[in-house]
This record gives structure tokens, C-alpha cells and sequence, in this order.
């Protein structure tokens, strides 16, 4: 537990001290999380070849849970399916508990 809690410590002081280039990454990739919804639902609805859910679902695991979230609400883009509506919200909620898990320590 205390090397966690040591790896936890050096991963938030990595961030804080990286802080304007984190937050310029993440936003970059919750951006292409957000496109890529966007355009497989422009694709969808001109039934054109479409993005495979397993890489809209990886770009929502890899710290772009809040672009996929936001594109689904307001392309109204698989929010029918069980695999979206329970996976990408779950990751936000991880994605940010982790992101205060590491600030307070």
C-alpha cells in the first residue's frame, strides 16, 4: 500500500508540476474523443462506412470520456446502446476520481 500511495505521490507532483501541458493533452484528447463520435454519427446517418465502437470506446478510455460523453448528449450518438451509456459515463466518473485521488495526495 505504501508504494501506491509513493507512485500515487510522484504521479501528482509529475502533473502539478506539467500542469499546463497536461491539461493542453487531455484537452486534445477529449477533443479527438468528441470528433470521432461526431463524425461516426455524420457517417451513420449517410450510412457510410463507420469508426468500429471498439475505437470509440478506447478514445473514451484514454482520458476522453468527457469528449465521448458531451458528443453522445448532443449528437444523440449511441445512447440507446447498454455498452455506451454504462461505459463511457463510468470512465468519467473514474477518469475525474482519479484525477482527485492523485491532486490530494
Amino acid at each position: 500500500m505504501e508504494n501506491v500511495l509513493l507512485l500515487l505521490s510522484a504521479v501528482g507532483s509529475f502533473l502539478k508540476a506539467h500542469a499546463t501541458v497536461v491539461l493542453i493533452v487531455l484537452g486534445v484528447i477529449n477533443l479527438i474523443a468528441f470528433v470521432m463520435y461526431g463524425l461516426d454519427k455524420r457517417y451513420a446517418r449517410h450510412k457510410e462506412w463507420r469508426i468500429p465502437e471498439a475505437n470509440l470506446l478506447m478514445a473514451a478510455a484514454l482520458y476522453g470520456a468527457l469528449g465521448a460523453f458531451l458528443a453522445m448528449q448532443l449528437f444523440r450518438h449511441k445512447t440507446k446502446h447498454m455498452k455506451f451509456t454504462i461505459t463511457v459515463p463510468l470512465l468519467l466518473i473514474l477518469q475525474i476520481a482519479f484525477a482527485l485521488v492523485v491532486m490530494m495526495v
